[in-house]
Protein backbone atom coordinates (compact mmCIF):
# COMPACT_ATOMS: atom_id res chain seq x y z
CA UNK A 1 0.00 0.00 0.00
CA UNK A 2 2.43 2.50 -0.87
CA UNK A 3 0.82 3.87 -4.41
CA UNK A 4 -1.93 6.66 -3.56
CA UNK A 5 -4.28 6.74 -5.66
CA UNK A 6 -6.69 9.07 -4.56
CA UNK A 7 -5.88 12.54 -3.05
CA UNK A 8 -8.21 15.47 -1.81
CA UNK A 9 -6.32 18.53 -0.96
CA UNK A 10 -7.75 21.38 1.37
CA UNK A 11 -11.30 20.65 0.15
CA UNK A 12 -14.14 23.18 1.57
CA UNK A 13 -17.75 23.69 1.14
CA UNK A 14 -20.09 26.31 2.40
CA UNK A 15 -24.04 26.54 2.54
CA UNK A 16 -24.55 30.00 3.58
CA UNK A 17 -23.76 30.47 7.10
CA UNK A 18 -22.80 26.56 7.34
CA UNK A 19 -19.35 25.31 6.87
CA UNK A 20 -19.75 21.73 5.67
CA UNK A 21 -16.57 20.39 4.82
CA UNK A 22 -13.14 22.63 6.34
CA UNK A 23 -9.88 22.05 4.55
CA UNK A 24 -10.44 18.46 4.64
CA UNK A 25 -7.25 16.68 3.17
CA UNK A 26 -6.60 12.78 2.89
CA UNK A 27 -5.48 10.50 0.27
CA UNK A 28 -6.22 6.67 -0.17
CA UNK A 29 -3.21 3.57 -1.48
CA UNK A 30 -3.47 1.22 -3.45
CA UNK A 31 -5.43 -1.93 -1.89
CA UNK A 32 -6.20 0.12 1.09
CA UNK A 33 -9.29 -0.01 3.14
CA UNK A 34 -9.49 3.60 4.84
CA UNK A 35 -13.27 4.26 7.13
CA UNK A 36 -14.65 7.34 7.34
CA UNK A 37 -16.15 8.27 10.61
CA UNK A 38 -17.70 10.93 12.03
CA UNK A 39 -20.86 11.98 13.91
CA UNK A 40 -24.29 12.97 12.20
CA UNK A 41 -23.21 16.37 10.17
CA UNK A 42 -19.72 15.92 10.25
CA UNK A 43 -19.46 16.50 6.25
CA UNK A 44 -19.01 13.00 5.51
CA UNK A 45 -22.16 13.46 2.88
CA UNK A 46 -20.58 16.52 1.45
CA UNK A 47 -17.34 15.28 0.75
CA UNK A 48 -18.49 12.06 -1.12
CA UNK A 49 -21.15 14.10 -2.86
CA UNK A 50 -18.08 16.98 -3.79
CA UNK A 51 -15.89 13.42 -4.64
CA UNK A 52 -18.61 12.26 -7.30
CA UNK A 53 -19.57 15.75 -8.73
CA UNK A 54 -22.35 15.85 -7.35
CA UNK A 55 -21.21 19.49 -5.57
CA UNK A 56 -18.41 22.12 -6.13
CA UNK A 57 -16.13 22.64 -3.75
CA UNK A 58 -15.25 26.31 -2.98
CA UNK A 59 -11.76 25.63 -2.32
CA UNK A 60 -9.32 22.69 -2.71
CA UNK A 61 -8.46 19.74 -5.45
CA UNK A 62 -9.14 16.53 -6.36
CA UNK A 63 -6.20 13.65 -7.79
CA UNK A 64 -7.00 10.30 -8.78
CA UNK A 65 -3.60 8.58 -9.92
CA UNK A 66 -2.05 11.67 -10.00
CA UNK A 67 -4.44 13.41 -12.31
CA UNK A 68 -6.95 16.44 -11.51
CA UNK A 69 -10.42 15.76 -11.33
CA UNK A 70 -12.69 18.05 -12.71
CA UNK A 71 -14.93 19.00 -10.07
CA UNK A 72 -18.62 19.33 -10.61
CA UNK A 73 -18.65 16.50 -13.45
CA UNK A 74 -20.36 12.52 -12.20
CA UNK A 75 -19.36 11.42 -15.54
CA UNK A 76 -15.56 12.22 -14.80
CA UNK A 77 -15.52 10.40 -11.46
CA UNK A 78 -16.78 7.32 -13.27
CA UNK A 79 -14.34 7.53 -15.72
CA UNK A 80 -11.96 7.74 -13.48
CA UNK A 81 -12.52 4.98 -12.08
CA UNK A 82 -14.17 5.97 -8.49
CA UNK A 83 -17.77 4.02 -8.28
CA UNK A 84 -20.00 3.87 -4.84
CA UNK A 85 -23.19 1.31 -3.06
CA UNK A 86 -25.20 3.73 -1.53
CA UNK A 87 -26.65 2.50 1.80
CA UNK A 88 -30.14 2.08 -0.16
CA UNK A 89 -30.07 -0.09 -3.25
CA UNK A 90 -30.47 1.40 -6.79
CA UNK A 91 -31.87 -1.94 -8.47
CA UNK A 92 -34.84 -2.13 -10.76
CA UNK A 93 -36.85 -5.33 -9.22
CA UNK A 94 -38.62 -6.48 -11.74
CA UNK A 95 -35.03 -6.94 -14.08
CA UNK A 96 -32.74 -9.99 -13.83
CA UNK A 97 -29.03 -9.37 -12.37
CA UNK A 98 -27.67 -9.41 -15.72
CA UNK A 99 -29.86 -6.41 -17.11
CA UNK A 100 -29.65 -4.69 -14.05
CA UNK A 101 -25.58 -4.74 -14.47
CA UNK A 102 -25.66 -3.74 -17.85
CA UNK A 103 -28.16 -0.81 -17.61
CA UNK A 104 -26.82 2.46 -18.38
CA UNK A 105 -23.45 0.74 -20.12
CA UNK A 106 -24.57 0.29 -23.95
CA UNK A 107 -25.13 2.98 -26.18
CA UNK A 108 -28.88 3.83 -27.32
CA UNK A 109 -27.87 3.46 -30.79
CA UNK A 110 -26.60 0.54 -30.66
CA UNK A 111 -28.57 -2.12 -32.64
CA UNK A 112 -27.82 -5.47 -30.68
CA UNK A 113 -27.52 -5.65 -27.44
CA UNK A 114 -23.93 -7.87 -26.63
CA UNK A 115 -25.62 -9.92 -23.79
CA UNK A 116 -23.75 -13.16 -24.38
CA UNK A 117 -20.13 -11.01 -23.46
CA UNK A 118 -21.65 -9.02 -20.83
CA UNK A 119 -23.21 -12.20 -19.06
CA UNK A 120 -19.34 -14.05 -19.56
CA UNK A 121 -17.91 -10.99 -18.22
CA UNK A 122 -19.92 -11.07 -15.34
CA UNK A 123 -19.36 -14.46 -14.50
CA UNK A 124 -15.76 -14.25 -14.83
CA UNK A 125 -16.21 -10.83 -11.98
CA UNK A 126 -18.07 -13.24 -9.77
CA UNK A 127 -15.65 -15.71 -9.76
CA UNK A 128 -12.67 -13.85 -9.58
CA UNK A 129 -14.01 -11.47 -6.31
CA UNK A 130 -16.26 -14.69 -4.95
CA UNK A 131 -19.72 -12.43 -5.80
CA UNK A 132 -21.29 -15.42 -7.01
CA UNK A 133 -24.58 -14.74 -8.03
CA UNK A 134 -27.52 -16.43 -10.66
CA UNK A 135 -27.28 -13.69 -14.07
CA UNK A 136 -30.63 -14.68 -15.11
CA UNK A 137 -32.41 -14.77 -11.66
CA UNK A 138 -34.78 -11.89 -11.27
CA UNK A 139 -33.80 -9.02 -8.55
CA UNK A 140 -36.72 -9.25 -6.49
CA UNK A 141 -36.07 -12.73 -5.84
CA UNK A 142 -32.86 -12.11 -4.18
CA UNK A 143 -31.75 -11.92 -0.23
CA UNK A 144 -30.35 -8.46 0.66
CA UNK A 145 -26.97 -9.92 0.64
CA UNK A 146 -27.16 -10.89 -2.57
CA UNK A 147 -28.55 -8.04 -3.33
CA UNK A 148 -25.57 -6.24 -2.71
CA UNK A 149 -23.32 -8.45 -4.01
CA UNK A 150 -24.83 -7.09 -7.23
CA UNK A 151 -24.16 -3.79 -6.55
CA UNK A 152 -20.75 -4.11 -5.96
CA UNK A 153 -20.78 -6.23 -9.13
CA UNK A 154 -22.42 -3.07 -10.91
CA UNK A 155 -19.42 -0.93 -9.75
CA UNK A 156 -17.08 -3.56 -10.65
CA UNK A 157 -18.66 -4.24 -14.58
CA UNK A 158 -17.36 -0.30 -14.42
CA UNK A 159 -13.77 -1.29 -13.67
CA UNK A 160 -14.06 0.77 -10.81
CA UNK A 161 -10.52 1.02 -9.08
CA UNK A 162 -12.34 3.11 -5.84
CA UNK A 163 -15.04 1.71 -4.47
CA UNK A 164 -17.09 3.89 -1.88
CA UNK A 165 -19.67 1.54 0.49
CA UNK A 166 -21.58 4.03 2.37
CA UNK A 167 -22.99 2.18 5.96
CA UNK A 168 -23.21 -1.19 3.80
CA UNK A 169 -23.54 -3.56 6.92
CA UNK A 170 -26.98 -1.18 7.72
CA UNK A 171 -29.68 -4.14 6.12
CA UNK A 172 -27.25 -7.08 6.76
CA UNK A 173 -27.52 -9.79 8.91
CA UNK A 174 -23.86 -10.45 11.14
CA UNK A 175 -23.48 -13.77 9.01
CA UNK A 176 -23.65 -11.51 5.67
CA UNK A 177 -21.55 -8.58 7.60
CA UNK A 178 -18.83 -11.14 7.98
CA UNK A 179 -19.16 -12.27 4.26
CA UNK A 180 -18.96 -8.87 2.93
CA UNK A 181 -15.78 -8.37 4.74
CA UNK A 182 -13.95 -11.33 3.17
CA UNK A 183 -14.95 -9.88 -0.39
CA UNK A 184 -13.58 -6.31 0.49
CA UNK A 185 -10.39 -8.63 1.81
CA UNK A 186 -10.39 -9.94 -1.68
CA UNK A 187 -10.93 -6.60 -3.56
CA UNK A 188 -8.12 -4.96 -2.01
CA UNK A 189 -5.68 -7.65 -2.95
CA UNK A 190 -7.06 -7.33 -5.97
CA UNK A 191 -5.74 -4.02 -6.09
CA UNK A 192 -9.00 -2.13 -5.42
CA UNK A 193 -9.05 0.39 -2.58
CA UNK A 194 -12.27 0.96 -0.54
CA UNK A 195 -13.59 3.91 1.83
CA UNK A 196 -15.72 2.12 3.88
CA UNK A 197 -18.63 4.91 6.03
CA UNK A 198 -19.84 3.19 8.96
CA UNK A 199 -21.17 4.87 12.56
CA UNK A 200 -20.24 1.16 13.87
CA UNK A 201 -16.89 1.08 15.36
CA UNK A 202 -16.82 -2.75 16.05
CA UNK A 203 -17.03 -3.02 12.18
CA UNK A 204 -14.48 -0.23 11.29
CA UNK A 205 -11.68 -1.78 13.68
CA UNK A 206 -12.28 -5.28 12.23
CA UNK A 207 -11.82 -4.57 8.40
CA UNK A 208 -10.18 -1.21 8.06
CA UNK A 209 -6.61 -0.07 7.77
CA UNK A 210 -6.61 3.24 8.55
CA UNK A 211 -9.10 5.53 9.59
CA UNK A 212 -9.84 8.75 9.44
CA UNK A 213 -12.45 10.89 11.65
CA UNK A 214 -14.18 13.96 10.88
CA UNK A 215 -15.69 16.46 13.53
CA UNK A 216 -17.75 19.42 13.18
CA UNK A 217 -16.89 19.17 9.25
CA UNK A 218 -12.79 19.41 9.80
CA UNK A 219 -10.44 16.17 9.77
CA UNK A 220 -9.84 15.93 13.16
CA UNK A 221 -7.98 12.68 13.23
CA UNK A 222 -6.00 10.21 11.28
CA UNK A 223 -4.98 6.72 13.15
CA UNK A 224 -3.53 3.55 11.76
CA UNK A 225 -6.04 0.62 13.22
CA UNK A 226 -4.15 -1.31 14.79
CA UNK A 227 -3.09 1.84 16.80
CA UNK A 228 -6.49 2.98 18.39
CA UNK A 229 -9.29 1.38 20.15
CA UNK A 230 -13.04 1.94 20.38
CA UNK A 231 -12.84 4.49 23.11
CA UNK A 232 -10.55 6.50 21.44
CA UNK A 233 -12.18 6.55 18.26
CA UNK A 234 -15.41 7.31 20.17
CA UNK A 235 -13.89 10.64 21.75
CA UNK A 236 -12.71 11.52 18.88
CA UNK A 237 -16.02 12.01 16.86
CA UNK A 238 -17.95 13.28 19.51
CA UNK A 239 -15.01 15.62 21.31
CA UNK A 240 -15.41 14.21 24.68
CA UNK A 241 -15.69 11.01 26.88
CA UNK A 242 -18.35 8.73 26.19
CA UNK A 243 -19.33 6.87 28.88
CA UNK A 244 -21.58 3.56 27.99
CA UNK A 245 -25.13 3.38 29.97
CA UNK A 246 -25.27 0.53 32.27
CA UNK A 247 -28.34 -1.54 32.64
CA UNK A 248 -29.01 -2.99 36.02
CA UNK A 249 -30.98 -6.23 37.06
CA UNK A 250 -34.18 -5.39 38.41
CA UNK A 251 -37.55 -7.67 38.38
CA UNK A 252 -40.19 -7.28 36.08
CA UNK A 253 -43.37 -6.03 36.97
CA UNK A 254 -46.67 -6.01 35.14
CA UNK A 255 -47.90 -7.65 31.66
CA UNK A 256 -48.01 -4.40 29.56
CA UNK A 257 -48.60 -5.70 26.37
CA UNK A 258 -49.43 -9.15 25.39
CA UNK A 259 -50.38 -10.05 21.26
CA UNK A 260 -50.95 -13.32 21.18
CA UNK A 261 -51.27 -15.29 17.62
CA UNK A 262 -51.99 -11.60 15.60
CA UNK A 263 -52.08 -11.86 11.80
CA UNK A 264 -52.28 -8.56 10.55
CA UNK A 265 -52.89 -7.29 6.33
CA UNK A 266 -49.60 -5.70 6.27
CA UNK A 267 -47.03 -8.52 7.65
CA UNK A 268 -47.72 -9.60 10.57
CA UNK A 269 -48.28 -13.85 10.59
CA UNK A 270 -49.33 -15.39 14.34
CA UNK A 271 -47.02 -13.40 15.80
CA UNK A 272 -46.97 -13.51 19.76
CA UNK A 273 -45.16 -10.81 21.61
CA UNK A 274 -45.30 -9.94 26.09
CA UNK A 275 -44.11 -7.00 27.55
CA UNK A 276 -43.61 -6.18 30.96
CA UNK A 277 -43.40 -3.43 32.99
CA UNK A 278 -39.89 -2.11 33.80
CA UNK A 279 -37.96 -4.01 30.93
CA UNK A 280 -36.20 -3.20 27.79
CA UNK A 281 -37.40 -5.62 25.10
CA UNK A 282 -34.89 -5.54 22.31
CA UNK A 283 -36.22 -7.04 18.88
CA UNK A 284 -34.10 -7.69 16.26
CA UNK A 285 -34.75 -8.44 12.23
CA UNK A 286 -33.61 -8.10 8.91
CA UNK A 287 -35.78 -4.42 7.56
CA UNK A 288 -38.31 -5.47 6.07
CA UNK A 289 -39.72 -8.65 8.08
CA UNK A 290 -42.72 -7.45 10.03
CA UNK A 291 -40.85 -4.79 12.39
CA UNK A 292 -43.20 -1.91 10.86
CA UNK A 293 -46.23 -4.07 10.55
CA UNK A 294 -46.04 -4.79 14.17
CA UNK A 295 -45.34 -0.70 15.14
CA UNK A 296 -48.48 0.02 13.52
CA UNK A 297 -50.45 -2.55 15.44
CA UNK A 298 -49.07 -1.35 18.64
CA UNK A 299 -49.69 2.28 17.58
CA UNK A 300 -53.68 1.80 17.00
CA UNK A 301 -52.65 2.77 12.64
CA UNK A 302 -53.74 -1.21 12.02
CA UNK A 303 -56.24 -3.77 13.40
CA UNK A 304 -55.81 -7.68 13.73
CA UNK A 305 -57.51 -9.82 11.06
CA UNK A 306 -56.90 -12.45 13.73
CA UNK A 307 -55.82 -12.90 17.44
CA UNK A 308 -55.92 -10.85 20.56
CA UNK A 309 -53.99 -7.83 21.62
CA UNK A 310 -54.13 -6.39 25.11
CA UNK A 311 -52.32 -3.23 26.43
CA UNK A 312 -52.24 -2.77 30.09
CA UNK A 313 -54.72 -5.54 30.54
CA UNK A 314 -57.34 -3.52 27.81
CA UNK A 315 -58.90 -4.85 24.59
CA UNK A 316 -56.69 -2.84 22.70
CA UNK A 317 -57.42 -4.19 18.89
CA UNK A 318 -59.76 -1.35 18.22
CA UNK A 319 -57.74 1.63 19.51
CA UNK A 320 -57.36 4.70 17.37
CA UNK A 321 -53.70 6.79 17.73
CA UNK A 322 -55.56 9.29 19.86
CA UNK A 323 -56.81 6.45 22.49
CA UNK A 324 -53.27 5.25 22.25
CA UNK A 325 -51.43 8.22 23.45
CA UNK A 326 -53.94 9.28 26.13
CA UNK A 327 -53.04 5.79 27.42
CA UNK A 328 -49.60 6.72 28.25
CA UNK A 329 -48.00 5.41 25.08
CA UNK A 330 -45.17 7.35 23.43
CA UNK A 331 -44.09 6.64 19.64
CA UNK A 332 -40.71 6.67 18.20
CA UNK A 333 -41.91 6.41 14.86
CA UNK A 334 -39.18 4.58 12.26
CA UNK A 335 -39.69 7.40 9.22
CA UNK A 336 -39.41 10.56 10.89
CA UNK A 337 -40.11 12.32 7.69
CA UNK A 338 -43.07 10.84 6.67
CA UNK A 339 -44.70 9.92 10.44
CA UNK A 340 -42.19 11.89 12.92
CA UNK A 341 -42.88 15.29 11.88
CA UNK A 342 -44.53 17.70 9.61
CA UNK A 343 -41.96 19.43 7.68
CA UNK A 344 -43.71 22.93 7.17
CA UNK A 345 -44.95 23.42 10.80
CA UNK A 346 -42.44 24.98 13.17
CA UNK A 347 -40.08 23.08 15.63
CA UNK A 348 -42.70 24.16 18.47
CA UNK A 349 -45.93 23.45 16.70
CA UNK A 350 -44.11 19.56 16.19
CA UNK A 351 -43.03 19.37 19.31
CA UNK A 352 -46.10 20.53 21.37
CA UNK A 353 -48.55 18.19 18.54
CA UNK A 354 -49.88 15.68 20.95
CA UNK A 355 -49.18 18.25 23.84
CA UNK A 356 -51.76 20.84 23.05
CA UNK A 357 -54.65 19.79 24.83
CA UNK A 358 -52.34 19.65 28.25
CA UNK A 359 -53.22 22.59 30.82
CA UNK A 360 -49.45 23.83 30.69
CA UNK A 361 -50.24 25.09 27.09
CA UNK A 362 -53.96 26.10 27.71
CA UNK A 363 -54.66 29.66 28.75
CA UNK A 364 -58.44 30.25 29.18
CA UNK A 365 -59.19 28.22 25.65
CA UNK A 366 -56.25 29.37 23.74
CA UNK A 367 -52.91 28.11 23.07
CA UNK A 368 -49.98 29.86 25.05
CA UNK A 369 -47.19 30.35 22.83
CA UNK A 370 -45.22 31.44 25.50
CA UNK A 371 -45.18 28.11 27.11
CA UNK A 372 -45.09 26.15 24.41
CA UNK A 373 -41.64 28.10 22.99
CA UNK A 374 -40.30 27.49 26.30
CA UNK A 375 -41.16 23.77 26.10
CA UNK A 376 -39.68 23.46 22.61
CA UNK A 377 -36.42 25.47 23.84
CA UNK A 378 -35.91 22.75 26.75
CA UNK A 379 -35.92 19.80 24.27
CA UNK A 380 -33.52 21.66 21.82
CA UNK A 381 -31.32 22.89 25.03
CA UNK A 382 -31.33 19.07 26.56
CA UNK A 383 -31.15 17.04 23.15
CA UNK A 384 -28.52 19.54 21.44
CA UNK A 385 -31.19 19.79 18.54
CA UNK A 386 -29.30 22.32 15.90
CA UNK A 387 -31.48 24.60 14.62
CA UNK A 388 -31.96 28.12 14.43
CA UNK A 389 -34.78 28.76 17.01
CA UNK A 390 -38.06 27.04 18.22
CA UNK A 391 -39.95 29.18 15.72
CA UNK A 392 -37.59 27.84 12.79
CA UNK A 393 -39.32 25.49 10.29
CA UNK A 394 -38.78 21.60 10.67
CA UNK A 395 -37.55 21.13 6.97
CA UNK A 396 -34.04 23.43 7.87
CA UNK A 397 -33.33 20.32 10.33
CA UNK A 398 -30.90 17.72 9.28
CA UNK A 399 -32.18 14.21 9.74
CA UNK A 400 -30.15 13.56 12.40
CA UNK A 401 -31.72 16.69 14.48
CA UNK A 402 -35.04 16.15 13.40
CA UNK A 403 -34.73 12.31 15.07
CA UNK A 404 -33.14 14.28 18.43
CA UNK A 405 -36.67 16.10 18.28
CA UNK A 406 -38.73 13.37 18.09
CA UNK A 407 -37.25 12.00 21.09
CA UNK A 408 -36.83 15.04 23.12
CA UNK A 409 -41.04 15.35 22.56
CA UNK A 410 -41.46 11.35 23.23
CA UNK A 411 -39.30 11.21 26.57
CA UNK A 412 -40.88 14.28 27.93
CA UNK A 413 -44.25 12.63 27.79
CA UNK A 414 -43.33 10.24 30.73
CA UNK A 415 -44.92 7.77 29.43
CA UNK A 416 -45.72 4.28 30.62
CA UNK A 417 -45.36 2.40 27.17
CA UNK A 418 -42.71 3.47 25.10
CA UNK A 419 -42.49 2.20 21.39
CA UNK A 420 -39.24 2.71 19.73
CA UNK A 421 -38.56 2.36 16.39
CA UNK A 422 -35.22 2.46 15.41
CA UNK A 423 -34.54 5.53 18.35
CA UNK A 424 -30.85 5.77 17.33
CA UNK A 425 -30.78 6.53 14.02
CA UNK A 426 -29.30 9.09 12.36
CA UNK A 427 -27.65 9.76 15.71
CA UNK A 428 -23.91 10.51 17.02
CA UNK A 429 -22.41 8.53 19.54
CA UNK A 430 -22.99 11.12 22.25
CA UNK A 431 -26.77 11.37 21.65
CA UNK A 432 -26.95 7.76 21.14
CA UNK A 433 -25.93 7.26 24.68
CA UNK A 434 -28.41 10.02 26.17
CA UNK A 435 -31.30 8.50 24.26
CA UNK A 436 -29.99 5.19 26.11
CA UNK A 437 -29.92 6.34 29.50
CA UNK A 438 -33.47 7.73 29.01
CA UNK A 439 -34.95 4.73 27.96
CA UNK A 440 -32.91 3.04 30.58
CA UNK A 441 -34.38 5.47 32.90
CA UNK A 442 -37.94 5.08 31.69
CA UNK A 443 -37.50 1.32 32.66
CA UNK A 444 -36.27 2.02 36.23
CA UNK A 445 -39.78 3.84 36.93
CA UNK A 446 -41.49 0.91 35.70
CA UNK A 447 -42.31 1.75 31.99
CA UNK A 448 -42.07 -0.55 29.38
CA UNK A 449 -39.87 -0.20 26.58
CA UNK A 450 -40.16 -2.19 23.22
CA UNK A 451 -36.83 -1.10 21.57
CA UNK A 452 -37.40 -2.28 17.23
CA UNK A 453 -33.68 -2.01 15.76
CA UNK A 454 -31.68 -2.93 13.09
CA UNK A 455 -28.04 -2.13 15.11
CA UNK A 456 -27.50 -5.63 17.05
CA UNK A 457 -25.00 -3.61 18.91
CA UNK A 458 -28.15 -1.37 20.47
CA UNK A 459 -30.27 -4.04 21.78
CA UNK A 460 -27.47 -6.36 23.30
CA UNK A 461 -26.42 -3.28 25.35
CA UNK A 462 -29.69 -2.04 26.48
CA UNK A 463 -32.46 -5.12 26.18
CA UNK A 464 -33.30 -7.23 28.88
CA UNK A 465 -34.85 -9.64 26.89
CA UNK A 466 -34.19 -10.27 22.81
CA UNK A 467 -36.74 -11.58 20.46
CA UNK A 468 -36.22 -11.86 16.73
CA UNK A 469 -39.02 -11.42 14.08
CA UNK A 470 -38.85 -13.07 11.04
CA UNK A 471 -41.62 -13.01 7.59
CA UNK A 472 -44.14 -11.77 10.31
CA UNK A 473 -43.52 -14.19 13.09
CA UNK A 474 -41.48 -13.50 16.49
CA UNK A 475 -39.51 -16.00 18.08
CA UNK A 476 -38.86 -16.81 21.48
CA UNK A 477 -37.50 -13.67 23.95
CA UNK A 478 -34.49 -14.90 25.61
CA UNK A 479 -32.71 -13.00 28.10
CA UNK A 480 -29.78 -11.13 27.00
CA UNK A 481 -27.00 -12.83 28.56
CA UNK A 482 -28.42 -16.28 26.78
CA UNK A 483 -28.17 -14.82 22.96
CA UNK A 484 -25.30 -14.63 21.04
CA UNK A 485 -24.91 -12.49 18.19
CA UNK A 486 -24.31 -15.49 15.59
CA UNK A 487 -27.65 -17.15 17.07
CA UNK A 488 -29.25 -13.83 16.38
CA UNK A 489 -28.07 -13.53 13.02
CA UNK A 490 -28.77 -17.50 12.17
CA UNK A 491 -32.30 -16.30 13.72
CA UNK A 492 -32.50 -13.70 11.40
CA UNK A 493 -31.85 -15.34 8.58
CA UNK A 494 -34.68 -17.68 8.89
CA UNK A 495 -33.11 -20.85 11.05
CA UNK A 496 -35.87 -21.84 13.69
CA UNK A 497 -38.58 -20.22 12.26
CA UNK A 498 -40.30 -23.76 10.27
CA UNK A 499 -43.86 -24.60 10.85
CA UNK A 500 -44.60 -24.28 14.54
CA UNK A 501 -41.35 -23.34 15.91
CA UNK A 502 -42.13 -19.16 15.94
CA UNK A 503 -43.59 -18.60 19.77
CA UNK A 504 -44.69 -17.07 21.98
CA UNK A 505 -42.25 -14.16 23.35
Amino acid sequence: MTDTVLKLERISKRFGLLLANDAISFDLKRGEIAALLGENGAGKTTLMNILFGHYVADEGAISVGGRTLPPGQPRAAIEAGIGMVHQHFTLADNLTVLDNIMLGTEKPWRLHSAKGDARRRLTRLAEDFGLRVAPDKSVAELSVGERQRVEILKVLYREARILILDEPTAVLTPQESQTLFQTLKKLTQKGLSIIFISHKLHEVLSVSDRIFVLRSGKLVAERATQATTRQELAELMVGRPIAEPRIEPQAPGDVHVDVRSVTTSDGLERADLTLHGGEILGLAGVSGNGQTALANLLSGLTRPHSGSLHIFGEDAAHWTPDIVTRRGIARIPEDRHAEGLIADMSVTENVIAELYREERFNKRGFLDWRAAEGFARDIIVKFDVKCPSPVARVRLLSGGNMQKLILGRTLSLTPRFILACQPARGLDIGAVAYVHEHLIEARKRGASVLLISDDLDEILNISDRIAVIYRGRISKALARRDVSIKELGLMMAGHGFGEGEAHAA
